[in-house]
């Protein structure tokens, strides 16, 4: 996925984990397949960032301000996904709660994953969870890339600052520039960014 790494756990990459935790998250969710129209995608954003601050604290036991400084998120919100009711954010996944829990819904989510990964002994190991060509397939691979090259980046944001950190970046065969001419400014949010590029695919 290319993150760039931000800390070397005992055992691991940090990046490595956090992608693994990242698409234990999805399966969790019922796979790639659901997420695959702009509805779900827009969970693509915030799961990602929930991986990295379980991973973060968890494996390289930082502080919510570090984490918060790190990821380009605030204290609190890095807060509200470590501290998720993992349990409750499962039951209103599975459909047993009829409200929606005041969880942060990805942090719980990213904690059930972390936790599955951990039992069953598969977070440090190089084993690949989601194969490249699977991505592909799914159409969802070029979002995933997008994420990884934007993350810490404050919204909204302009066609410049974008143009910067997507440089060299083809989706689906077409040059990223390309597609960004087209986009109308200033984008609201990550998850508004993965649809307005989804509609000129």
């Amino acid at each position: 996925m290319g993150f760039e790494v931000i800390a070397r756990p005992k055992g691991g990459d940090a990046d490595k984990m956090a992608e693994k935790v990242f698409y234990e998250s999805i399966r969790l969710l019922g796979g790639l397949r659901k997420l695959v129209d702009y509805r779900n995608l827009t969970w693509l954003p915030s799961l990602a960032e929930a991986a990295y601050v379980v991973v973060l604290k968890n494996e390289t036991f930082k502080t919510y301000s570090e984490i918060a400084r790190e990821l380009g998120i605030t204290e609190q919100t890095a807060k509200n996904i470590a501290t998720a009711d993992e349990e409750e954010v499962r039951k209103y996944i599975e459909g047993e709660l009829d409200e929606k829990p005041k969880e942060h819904i990805a942090g719980g989510i990213a904690k059930l994953a972390y936790r599955k990964l951990k039992e069953e002994g598969r977070l440090d190991t190089e084993e690949v969870e989601i194969r490249q060509e699977e991505m592909e397939v799914l159409d969802i691979d070029w979002a995933v890339h997008v994420l990884a090259r934007i993350k810490g980046l404050d919204f909204p944001v302009g066609k410049e600052q974008l143009a910067e950190r997507l440089e060299g970046l083809i989706i689906k065969g077409k040059n990223v520039e390309e597609i960004l001419e087209k986009l109308e400014y200033p984008v609201k949010s990550p998850a508004e960014l993965l649809h307005k590029i989804k509609l000129r695919l």
